[in-house]
């Protein structure tokens, strides 16, 4: 019964958008999703930019002035905030996960946070995830995790379920999106997709993917990934660099369907 159990689990990631697995809700889940659809009649009209705090050299160079590093960008002080307060669930969300190594060189990912933000960088979902299996390399110098994130941490399929409700029918915005979907054991619709390292204009011109952290520099003047990565803060360089590009980019998608 068990083999029977798991091949029935893998024959569920094969509808698109549906979690491998299903499974009875945390009791606090009804109450968060109840919050957000109330609050989506309270959004606020801010056109959503990120709103970055920064040291600028204002008719200095760079060596004048030591925060300020030769791209223009703070070295100490440069950070993505949300726009406002307002914690509504959006049209579009961004993603962003933080993964720890499994099996017996640590090699093989598992999921171990995700975050999600709306579409004016606030965090509406931010989970830290109990791994199937026992954690053989917390990768902490990257990840960020340690062993007391995950004593108390929620089960993955809850988490699955939970995630998959909130991106269900929205645009779901990320970096290398393959990758984190991948660890939760989901697919969307590829329609509904918007990945930062995979949009044209965004790569290389060798046409390769670029390090987010190179792209927040240059587009939105942030540093970010300088010791260990925030799935918060990723999360939201990513939804920010989307809406920097989102008319030219919704406009290539909307004709390259007429053409089809």
């Amino acid at each position: 019964m068990a083999g029977k159990r798991r091949r029935d689990d893998r024959d569920n990631l094969k509808k698109e958008g549906t979690p491998l697995t299903s499974t009875t809700l945390n009791p606090n889940w009804a109450q968060l999703k109840e919050k957000l659809n109330s609050n989506t009649h309270k959004r606020k009209h801010i056109k959503p930019e990120a709103k970055i705090t920064q040291v600028r050299a204002s008719g200095l160079k760079s060596s004048d002035n030591p925060e300020v590093t030769a791209d223009g960008t703070s070295s100490t002080l440069a950070s993505l905030k949300p726009v406002n307060d307002d914690c509504s669930l959006t049209n579009a969300v961004a993603m962003d996960c933080e993964m720890v190594g499994v099996g017996s060189d640590g090699s093989r990912n598992a999921l171990a946070r995700v975050t999600l933000v709306n579409a004016w960088g606030n965090a509406i979902y931010d989970e830290y995830v109990r791994p199937l299996e026992v954690v053989s390399d917390f990768r902490s110098n990257i990840s960020g995790v340690r062993a007391h994130h995950l004593n108390k941490a929620k089960d993955l399929w809850s988490v699955q379920k939970e995630v998959s409700e909130l991106i269900k029918g929205r645009i779901l915005v990320g970096h290398a999106l393959q990758n984190d979907l991948k660890v939760l054991f989901l697919s969307h619709p590829k329609k509904d997709i918007r990945d930062t390292s995979a949009y044209k204009p965004l790569r290389s011109k060798e046409g390769r993917p670029r390090a987010l952290r190179h792209l927040a520099a240059e587009i939105l003047g942030v540093k970010i990934q300088q010791k260990e990565h925030c799935s918060v803060e990723d999360a939201r360089a990513t939804l920010f660099i989307y809406q920097k590009f989102k008319k030219e980019w919704e406009k290539a998608i909307r004709e390259k369907r007429k053409k089809k």
